[in-house]
């Protein structure tokens, strides 16, 4: 358009330069200051360091869960890419990756296990993508999906930990605060530290085989729950014998809640008025034991009560350990106190990483709860001692 408009009245040599000045600092990108530098510097030794991680969890995993980690650590690779491309000369030296980034590392080289995985979640979290302007939208897009990818992955192994590692856990969990209240509130009583320590021993062993009895009962009951709920192939075997004009088969779907419609479908076929679309021997053979647990997320029995039993007895061994040693008085306590303190700091950080929430906060929470418990006790064996004394 300002070819045609009065070029005479434009012609001093101000207005002929004031265009050829401004339109390269219209096209050009601003160059980027220390600061960006250094924080895209940061990026790319991050990328870098996440694409490292599921690398090496890939070594340890086969088929699907394999693929998955790789396309992962490929898409981790196209991100290294974007912050290369717009540091350019100024990539330099390549920077330490942050000490999340450099721990998630070595639990993946060396461990590989489902607590990386839920590490891993957190960390793709809280990508500082969204709120930076030179990140891409579809980068964005990526860090919120890497999420949930990889969510998908810890629930698979949150899940083959689930029975016994519960039972683990809580089974710690229950040792520590009830025997440290128990120690607590013998202590405050006024009884002698010979008798505390017999009876943190005596709670050890009745809380441990309560524990180990309760969850073996408890998961052994819920297999044979979900066992009984199971439908069987019966109807295969008992099919031609039934009277097809009194025919209580349709009975049966209908109350697994299948339609009419399917369950009519499904009786004539049993029947043998159309061809079966199931295995024959499997139906004849209802005793056959699967080849796959199906109750795989409940977990075993016998692993629950030994994982019971045996971290309620580590957990309720803690605070009896200064009387073992030979403490008494109020620095075996304090020290008994202490030692479970940070005991259920770790318990609570464990489960905290496990349910992809913060550490710290499911620790302090576990130590909040515990404390509290043990203290309520303290007092109430300070009033019982001196009803009794």
């Amino acid at each position: 358009m300002s070819q045609h408009t009065e070029p005479d009245r434009h012609d001093s040599p101000q207005h002929r330069r004031a265009p050829a000045s401004s339109a390269p600092s219209s096209a050009a990108p601003a160059a980027p200051g220390p600061a960006d530098i250094k924080r895209w510097r940061q990026y790319l030794a991050d990328e870098r360091a996440e694409a490292a991680v599921y690398r090496d969890l890939a070594q340890n995993r086969s088929g699907e869960e394999r693929a998955i980690l790789l396309a992962l650590a490929e898409a981790e690779g196209r991100h290294e890419a974007h912050w290369l491309q717009l540091l350019g000369e100024h990539a330099g030296k390549d920077r330490h990756a942050s000490l999340q980034s450099r721990f998630l590392g070595f639990l993946a080289r060396h461990f590989g296990s489902v607590f990386v995985l839920a590490l891993a979640q957190r960390a793709e979290s809280r990508s500082p993508y969204a709120t930076d302007p030179h990140a891409t939208p579809a980068m964005v897009a990526d860090e919120q999906i890497h999420e949930e990818v990889v969510r998908g992955l810890a629930t698979r192994g949150r899940n083959r930990l689930a029975g016994t590692f519960r039972a683990a856990v809580f089974g710690a969990n229950d040792g520590l605060v009830s025997n440290l209240s128990l120690v607590m509130g013998m202590a405050a009583s006024g009884v002698g530290s010979q008798v505390v320590l017999l009876s943190g021993v005596a709670g050890l062993l009745a809380g441990a085989l309560s524990m180990g009895a309760g969850e073996f009962i408890s998961v052994r009951s819920q297999r044979e729950l979900l066992a009984a709920t199971r439908p069987t192939q019966i109807t295969l075997a008992a099919a031609p014998s039934l009277d097809i004009e009194h025919n209580e088969l349709l009975l049966v779907y209908l109350a697994r809640g299948m339609s009419r419609e399917a369950a009519e479908h499904r009786v004539a076929e049993r029947m043998g008025l159309l061809e079966c679309d199931c295995d024959p021997s499997l139906s004849l053979q209802p005793e056959v034991p699967e080849t796959e647990d199906q109750h795989e997320a409940v977990g075993t029995a016998w692993g629950a009560a030994a994982s019971s039993f045996c971290f309620f007895a580590s957990g309720a061994i803690v605070p009896i350990i200064p009387f073992l040693l030979g403490m008494t008085g109020l620095a075996a306590l304090v020290v008994s106190a202490s030692l479970v303190g940070v005991a259920l700091l770790l318990t609570g950080g464990v489960v905290g990483l496990l349910s992809g929430t913060s550490p710290a906060t499911r620790g302090l929470r576990q130590l909040a709860i515990g404390m509290g418990a043990a203290g309520v006790t303290y007092l109430l064996g300070m009033a019982f001692g001196s009803v009794v004394g």
